[in-house]
């Protein structure tokens, strides 16, 4: 009886392992490719915070716009050269006061930089939050299952030996399923934080190999754009950036990898697969958690972001898209 149960204990966790780690290969593929922009490269390596930051340090770089004490941002010449730049002059022209924390955080979740995420999981270099969440929750019933069933295992031995005479001592139950649960244990953690991982491996290649290619670029939203906020050679705007970062807490996602983790921010991607709907439209209410509610948008316009769809609204935000600076 007992050999039974652990030859279907080793089966289950068998097939729980197979179906884990296929989930979380097949939701990390895909066709992959180059960068093809600087906002796609932003994306990647701090999300749409980052997007956002390169851009101000672009504008602020030739003098379209100034930002000033206490964090307040006043436009000089209200001229975009990619729908990125357009996004955050509109958000200024949206923001009565001019608050740089404020322009930064409703910028983020414009269309024009909602959409360059959904580019990038279309390709396979970025993973969207709902496309994990069922392998993160998967991951996690396994390990603590497997966790559980060792004490039941225990349990299930005394209980055994309690009923049998000394001389008919079977080898232990414990022992014989020990190894299923501690491989069910390591495969679920393994997955576990692989899944939790929004960049995938063909997304750091891409990264990798779009920053070599650029190394030699100098102006201040190439550098950001590719390095963050500490790459940034006007001290004044990179402080007043980072005080703007600092401003809205400390939670941010994976959306990109975190090179300055002191200064992050309550970011959002709302990523169209995570709703089945169209990516987030502009302005989203709330302070960036996770549920608020995106506005209609306005249709995104290609540029040296590339060409997008229009982002419709009605989608639901998702949580952290990408840490900031």
């Amino acid at each position: 009886m007992m050999n039974t149960v652990a030859v279907l204990l080793y089966a289950a966790v068998a097939v729980s392992s197979a179906l884990l780690v296929y989930g979380v290969a097949a939701s990390r593929r895909g066709p992959g490719g180059p960068l093809h922009y600087r906002v796609e490269a932003a994306f990647l390596g701090g999300g749409p915070a980052r997007v956002v930051d390169a851009a101000l340090a672009s504008l602020h770089a030739d003098g379209r716009v100034t930002v000033g004490g206490p964090g307040i941002v006043h436009v000089v010449r209200p001229v975009g050269h990619d729908p990125v730049e357009r996004a955050v002059l509109h958000e200024l022209a949206a923001a009565p006061s001019g608050a740089l924390h404020v322009v930064r955080l409703a910028a983020m979740r414009h269309p024009a930089v909602q959409e360059v995420g959904d580019r990038l999981a279309a390709r396979g270099l970025i993973v969207p939050r709902g496309a994990a969440r069922v392998w993160r929750r998967w991951s996690t019933v396994q390990a603590v299952g497997c966790f559980l069933l060792f004490f039941a295992s225990i349990a299930a031995t005394v209980a055994e030996y309690a009923t049998l005479d000394f001389g008919e001592m079977p080898f232990p139950f414990v022992v014989k399923v020990l190894p299923a649960l501690v491989a069910g244990v390591v495969v679920a953690i393994i997955c576990g934080t692989v899944s939790g991982r929004r960049i995938t491996g063909a997304g750091r290649r891409a990264l990798a190999a779009y920053r070599g290619a650029h190394a030699h670029l100098t102006e201040p939203g190439d550098l950001v754009a590719l390095h963050g906020l500490r790459a940034l050679p006007d001290p004044a705007l990179r402080e007043q950036l980072q005080a703007a970062a600092g401003m809205r807490g400390s939670r941010s996602g994976g959306g990109g990898t975190q090179d300055d983790t002191a200064m992050t921010t309550v970011v959002v991607w709302c990523a169209s697969d995570d709703s089945g709907g169209s990516s987030c439209g502009g302005g989203c209410g709330g302070g960036g958690g996770s549920g608020s509610a995106c506005g209609g948008g306005s249709g995104c316009g290609s540029g040296s972001s590339g060409g997008g769809s229009s982002c419709g609204g009605g989608s639901s935000c998702g949580g952290g898209g990408g840490g900031g600076d």
